[in-house]
């Protein structure tokens, strides 16, 4: 292949007034990926934890407060805890980008790089949640299992 032809075949076509791009090298991705803490997310508070009554309010004493309050009014759930903000991706990995049935493991960079696109465009705080079964009834069971824990629910093949 001439030398021009290879540089134009690393190049994203020009849809509709989007400048073309360079796709990224095999090489490129992986350490992307592995750079610094490896994959794309990770958890932080979102209250100081400076002190010991910091922890103590976070956890245990001062945690069965707000425990009970929901025990009490379940729709309290959204002022005392993250669940209104909160989404799940989750697939089992079996149509990877159009790569087919890769399994559930090889899908996590594709669910953690949805997660990142929620947080990034929407603020939304979104996990990766990778299901190893293809079998569509433990499927459902499994997601519909996670309903407690999360505002949301995002499925991905």
């Amino acid at each position: 292949m001439p030398e021009s032809d290879k540089s134009a075949a690393n190049r994203a076509p020009n849809v509709s007034g989007i400048s073309r791009r360079p796709m990224v090298s095999p090489e490129e991705a992986l350490e992307f990926h592995r750079r610094g803490k490896p994959g794309k997310i990770e958890i932080t508070p979102t209250k100081p934890m400076a002190t010991q009554r910091d922890l103590s309010l976070a956890y245990s004493p001062g945690v069965a407060v707000p425990v009970k309050a929901i025990a009490e009014d379940p729709d309290c759930v959204f002022d005392y805890t993250a669940r209104g903000n909160m989404v799940a991706v989750i697939s089992n990995g079996s149509a990877i980008l159009g790569l087919g049935n890769l399994g559930p493991l090889a899908s996590k960079p594709v669910m953690e790089g949805k997660a990142v696109l929620f947080k990034k465009f929407a603020g939304v705080n979104a996990f990766d949640i990778e299901v190893d079964t293809t079998d569509v009834d433990r499927f459902v069971d499994a997601v519909s299992l996670l309903e407690p824990t999360f505002g949301g629910i995002n499925l991905e093949d």
